[in-house]
């Protein structure tokens, strides 16, 4: 009886190397990682054009999906940082899709007979890629928050109004605070796509060695068959929710920069 290969559930975040860059070095390659920021990219770049290439007054759907998705980032960032905030919609606004749709396309089946490196694969399910984002994100704060305040950006770690006494230690808590932000942020995301994947592909790992067994150990593969459907529909929903949490933590970190001479 032919059987089926299961792979180990950590396989699906192995990094690699479709072909090396120029340089001839193994340490600077094109990666499927790499090549699915690509794709995602793409598909965002398509989507758009395509839905904005022909803008109607009575909106077709795809013009209308992307109408929803500006009105909700537009409105989380008004609702968040205020009028002020419109000069962060872009940086907010692409943030929100690419870290959506990097989320979602690592959920999709790759096709049979694909080759290991081209299988479909998740961005955001390593620490390095979401750490990029939120330092990137925490850098514009520290940028736009000296620009806008000068030093008055101090402010945010020594609050009007507390105990002179009580200062020192509020001041270390809140530095603190302020550079774990990068890390909490990073870690948030790249932790919820991982263990959502790792979960996933042991169901599928089980439904796969149980119906592969043959006979009645077939009927043991019923039960995590229906836990695979529910792990993948709780995994859509939480690419979703991460991506919208991703989002408005940099709202209200971009608020901070904003009117840090407030506080």
């Amino acid at each position: 009886m032919y059987r089926f290969r299961v792979e180990g559930p950590m396989e699906q975040f192995e990094i690699i190397p479709i072909f090396s860059l120029p340089t001839g070095s193994n340490l600077l390659a094109f990666t499927n990682s790499s090549l699915w920021m690509v794709i995602g990219t793409g598909a965002i770049i398509v989507f758009f054009f395509a839905a904005t290439r022909r803008t109607a007054l009575i909106p077709g759907r795809l013009q209308s999906m992307a109408e929803v998705f500006y009105e909700f980032v537009s409105d989380l960032v008004r609702d968040t940082i205020g009028p002020e905030g419109r000069k962060f919609f872009p940086y907010v606004f692409t943030l929100f899709i690419w870290i959506l749709v990097s989320n979602l396309f690592g959920l999709f089946p790759s096709l049979p007979g694909v080759p290991h490196a081209l299988h479909t694969f998740t961005p955001t399910s390593h620490l390095i890629v979401t750490l990029a984002l939120a330092m990137l994100t925490i850098s514009i704060v520290i940028v736009y928050g000296f620009y806008k305040n000068g030093l008055g950006f101090f402010k945010l770690f020594a609050p009007s109004g507390l105990p002179l006494w009580l200062m020192p230690l509020l001041i270390v808590i809140e530095v603190i605070s302020f550079l774990s932000r990068p890390l909490s942020l990073a870690i948030r995301l790249f932790a919820n796509m991982f263990a959502g994947h790792v979960i996933l592909k042991l169901f599928a790992g089980f439904v796969v060695s149980l119906l592969s067994a043959g006979g009645a150990v077939m009927l043991f593969g019923i039960a995590p068959f229906f836990g695979a459907v529910a792990v993948t529909a709780l995994e859509f929903l939480v690419a979703v929710l991460q991506a919208y949490v991703f989002a408005v933590l940099t709202c209200i970190y971009l608020n901070d920069a904003v009117h840090a001479a407030d506080h």
